[in-house]
């Protein structure tokens, strides 16, 4: 017997029972669209990042809010996330003061209010398929080791047929078994890792949200003061 043959990887998939083949084929598929997913998301997240930097630089250089607010509103199509942020509060902010007179209080919790709903939805947008690299991560390797029991059992029940059992009988049996765990692995360790990779990255971002909500607030309020105190 060509023992490098039988028990090569091609031939331990090909050879496997077919519960352990829809195991293996289920973790490639997983597999792959994670790896789709740490991909689309590893680029969201840097221009994320680029575009929050920018936009900070910006607010901060002394602009004038009214000349910021009308250049993020013509291009809302290619804005991120703290300028559409900043977009929702300022246009609220107008909103209430062509609506009538208000004091600061009133002004500022609606502004807080639109900005708020606006941080919802991009986090939410930011935060897509996580849920999946969490599942992934946390769920592969328990459906590999299923299909590495499953091997692990037929290899033994295979032994009831055989006089005299050696490991040339028993060894292809239990490699392909482990072969199922070994694709477990494969698909959660990359989920896991990209998992909390981005989660902490998210968490940034969302810290400078906050801030600039809360300071965009104090800003406003600021303004509103003096028309109120007339």
């Amino acid at each position: 017997m060509n023992v490098t043959t039988d028990i090569s990887l091609v031939s331990l998939v090909s050879n496997a029972s077919v519960l352990v083949q829809i195991v293996m084929g289920l973790l490639l598929v997983v597999s792959l669209m994670s790896w789709s997913y740490i991909f689309m998301k590893m680029l969201t997240l840097r221009r994320a990042r680029a575009q929050t930097t920018q936009f900070e630089e910006s607010f901060w250089s002394g602009t004038d809010l009214n000349t910021l607010y009308q250049r993020t509103a013509a291009n809302s199509a290619d804005t991120g996330s703290l300028e559409r942020i900043f977009e929702a509060g300022f246009r609220e902010f107008l909103r209430h003061r062509t609506g009538g007179a208000m004091d600061a209080t009133a002004i500022t919790s609606g502004v807080q209010r639109a900005m708020k709903a606006t941080y919802q939805r991009e986090m939410d947008a930011l935060e897509a398929h996580l849920a999946f690299l969490a599942t992934v991560g946390s769920v592969s390797p328990y459906v590999g080791l299923f299909g590495t029991v499953w091997g692990i059992m037929n290899a033994f029940r295979g032994l009831a047929n055989v006089g005299q059992a050696t490991l040339a009988h028993v060894a292809p049996g239990i490699a392909e078994a482990l072969v199922a765990t070994a694709m477990g692995l494969f698909a959660a360790i990359p989920a896991v890792v990209a998992y909390n990779r981005y989660a902490h990255e998210i968490d940034r971002l969302a810290i400078r949200f906050e801030s600039f909500m809360e300071e965009f607030s104090n800003i406003l309020q600021r303004q509103v003061k003096p028309q109120n105190g007339r």
